[in-house]
């Protein structure tokens, strides 16, 4: 099997989920990352911003969409050595007004993806992928970028099969 790196962005603490805020010990983006993780034996490497967003919802959409708009790209806290030995890339993220976090572009725009497959997957309340792929197919236009898979969020521990199909096809 080639080199896989999981590289993702979650968001613990409040939530909405399901039609209401919840607090997560765990973000479901990270969730869904260690069960590809456990489907493929990947790398996990977590994109965490310097300075991360408010633990409250109201607060934390509000700072992210104040990135978004002003097409932000916030200082990442740490970054793999290097993906060169990497053949495959999951990129994993909910989804913020249709795209990615933009700490994701930070992530994606650090790196040269040329001749890497990159299979996206994002956690969502309702919107889906949104034009993230489009998004990362612009952001690395050398990469194979494949179909994603978009997990509804509040589903996401009930989604394993699925996550597991798509991870290994």
């Amino acid at each position: 099997m080639a080199d896989s790196l999981i590289a993702f962005y979650s968001r613990a603490d409040e939530n909405y989920v399901n039609g209401e805020l919840k607090t997560l010990t765990t973000g479901n983006t990270e969730i869904a990352a260690n069960i590809i993780k456990g489907a493929i034996g990947a790398d996990l490497f977590k994109i965490s911003q310097a300075r991360p967003y408010s633990k409250i919802y109201n607060e934390c959409i509000a700072e992210a969409q104040s990135d978004q708009r002003r097409d932000a790209r916030p200082e990442i806290e740490d970054y793999p050595d290097d993906i060169d030995r990497y053949d495959i890339i999951y990129i994993g993220y909910p989804n913020y007004w249709g795209t990615m976090p933009m700490a994701v572009f930070t992530f994606l725009e650090r790196f040269n993806f040329s001749g890497k497959i990159i299979k996206p997957f994002c956690t969502h309340e309702g919107s889906g992928m949104g034009s993230s792929e489009k998004d990362i197919k612009r952001l690395c236009p050398l990469a194979k970028v494949e179909k994603g898979l978009a997990i509804r969020g509040g589903s996401v521990s009930k989604s394993k099969n699925d996550i597991e199909r798509w991870a290994t096809e």
